[in-house]
């Protein structure tokens, strides 16, 4: 069996992971391995069917309990619900915050509300969630929590989009979060995937036919560097030699040469397959 990553409190044998977006893309590919590593699972995700019969799959493949939660984590009943379970009934020693979107329309074409629902799913979803579980982990002194965020939250780099804005955000709140919590054996950490392989970018409607090969990310990959990372006690991930060597980049670059570089090459660094 791979290596989990080890945030279970002493004495219990039987782990439980909370994995919010589950259904596709990286989300789906964390409850995948979780479930092989072990797990019980929680998973919520906005349509209910393909909940549930992602469910079955899991049940069948690996024998593990599989509880479903059918829930929108842009709106307010969606979070509060998901809240309620992160706080009642059995602890959770890994919370997995993953659902998010992107939109494909610059800032000066979108709608507050479009902007308003990116913010609560890819922010306030993600600060919500983190907050209802640290304390009952603190108290435990075991668990951890892994939100996915993205290389492009490292730099904007796509006139316009706001998505960039949001990821740097869940970045920077986990690195400092995961700070504040590593004195009571708990771990934060931000996973920055560059380009994955999902059906993410389908779903969003982002045209990626002429992107070359290599730029793509296994998402199985990505999930394997992020836990062994997270075992580490690192606070940010980087998954892939070629994104870390980006993120460098991007922190080292004058903005106005980088600025010029992507207006020039239309270069994305990447978003998270989810």
């Amino acid at each position: 069996m791979p290596a989990t990553p080890d945030p279970v409190a002493p004495g219990r044998t039987d782990p439980l992971a909370v994995v919010t977006g589950a259904t596709a893309g990286i989300g789906a590919a964390f409850a995948r391995r979780l479930a092989r590593d072990g797990y019980d699972l929680v998973l919520v995700a906005r349509d209910a069917t393909r909940l549930s019969g992602f469910a079955t799959e899991l049940t069948e493949r690996h024998g593990r309990s599989v509880e479903t939660l059918p829930a929108d984590l842009s709106t307010e009943d969606g979070c509060v619900a998901v809240e309620r379970r992160l706080t009642e009934g059995r602890p959770v020693d890994l919370l997995v915050n993953n659902a998010g979107i992107a939109l494909t329309r610059s800032f000066l074409r979108t709608t507050v509300e479009d902007e308003a629902r990116l913010l609560r799913l890819n922010v306030s979803s993600v600060m919500r969630l983190t907050h209802a579980v640290l304390p009952t982990m603190t108290e435990r002194r075991a668990g951890a929590v892994i939100n996915v965020s993205s290389v492009a939250g490292f730099g904007a780099l796509e006139a316009g989009s706001t998505y960039s804005a949001t990821k740097a955000w869940v970045t920077n709140f986990s690195e400092s979060v995961g700070q504040a919590a590593r004195p009571y054996g708990v771990r934060v950490m931000a996973l920055c995937p560059g380009f994955t392989r999902t059906e993410f970018h389908q779903r969003a409607g982002i045209n990626t036919s002429s992107m070359p090969g290599w730029i793509w990310l296994d998402a199985d990959a990505v999930i394997d560097e992020g836990l062994r990372d997270l075992r580490k006690g690192r606070l940010v991930s980087v998954p892939d030699w070629k994104y870390k060597l980006a993120v460098v980049a991007l922190r080292h670059t004058p903005q106005r040469l980088l600025h010029r570089l992507t207006r020039s090459t239309k270069v994305l660094v990447g978003r998270g397959g989810r």
